[in-house]
């Protein structure tokens, strides 16, 4: 793991194998151990690069520093600066995909190729649970420990749509839990703004790379028919559902995840071998 400091940030993030460069954007409440195996099988072929948003995974959680989409979109592009990455393939999930898209929209970053899996990009966007968290993140941040545990181990499990292995849910869980990790669990999800979405989803005309939007058939935080709009207003983009996947696609239908990855990134970077899908 390396750091690369930021705004007084501290931000994770490690590289590994060679060829075009793929970089992995996580969402919430997630970090960049979902994306790990799959980066680790690209390597072979692909320079994988993967990161902790600030405010989550093992990235600093300073409670002065602000977590929201803006933030976070130029935590990325100076990233990529300091990665010295041009045109790289990205790979977004959950709020990975509004950090990625308005990067390019708002900021003119460019990419090789742009592949969102049940993806937060346009409205709306949000599961129960998290809607209250958002209407009373003072209330629950005061909860005792063992009770905050228990919210998060309940509420990462339900974005699967199997039962998720108690291995799986501990790492999931794990960021969130200690003083800091409890404070910075309700203080990302209060700067939760769906403004940020609407003004994306008015320039998705404007995406100029190719695209492919991936959606876990079973996802009940986000519908698939959000999906489906999302590739419908991005010139050129395809749609495919995921059977047998929830929200969390890495862990509900991973080989199928893999396949996708492995096509989409096989044609986008002209490797050999590969007949387009």
């Amino acid at each position: 793991m390396e750091i690369f400091d930021w705004q007084g940030r501290r931000i994770a993030w490690e590289r590994a194998g060679s060829g075009p460069a793929v970089v992995f954007c996580h969402g919430t409440p997630w970090s960049s151990w979902l994306w790990r195996p799959f980066a680790e099988a690209l390597s072979a072929e692909f320079t994988v690069y993967l990161w902790d948003m600030p405010g989550y995974g093992r990235s600093s959680k300073d409670a002065e520093h602000p977590v929201d989409f803006g933030v976070q979109t130029e935590a990325f592009r100076a990233l990529l600066a300091h990665w010295g990455l041009d045109r790289p393939h990205v790979v977004a999930h959950d709020y990975g995909g509004c950090v990625s898209v308005r990067a390019h929209l708002l900021h003119g970053v460019p990419y090789a190729s742009l592949l969102l899996a049940d993806a937060v990009v346009i409205p709306p966007s949000g599961s129960p649970f998290f809607r209250l968290v958002k209407e009373h993140p003072d209330v629950l941040a005061q909860v005792p420990p063992y009770i905050h545990e228990a919210l998060v181990r309940a509420y990462v499990s339900n974005a699967s749509c199997r039962e998720l292995r108690e291995a799986d849910v501990d790492e999931l869980a794990a960021p969130w839990l200690g003083e800091d990790g409890q404070a910075a669990f309700y203080r990302q999800i209060a700067a939760y703004d769906e403004r940020y979405l609407a003004e994306n989803e008015q320039r998705l005309s404007a995406v100029d790379v190719p695209v492919r939007v991936l959606w876990g058939a079973e996802d009940t935080w986000i519908p698939p028919a959000i999906g489906e709009r999302l590739a419908a207003g991005i010139p050129g983009a395809t749609f495919a559902p995921v059977g047998g996947a929830g929200h969390l696609v890495q862990l509900d239908a991973p080989v199928a995840l893999a396949t996708e990855l492995r096509a989409w990134l096989g044609v986008s970077a002209g490797l050999p071998g590969r007949v387009e899908r």
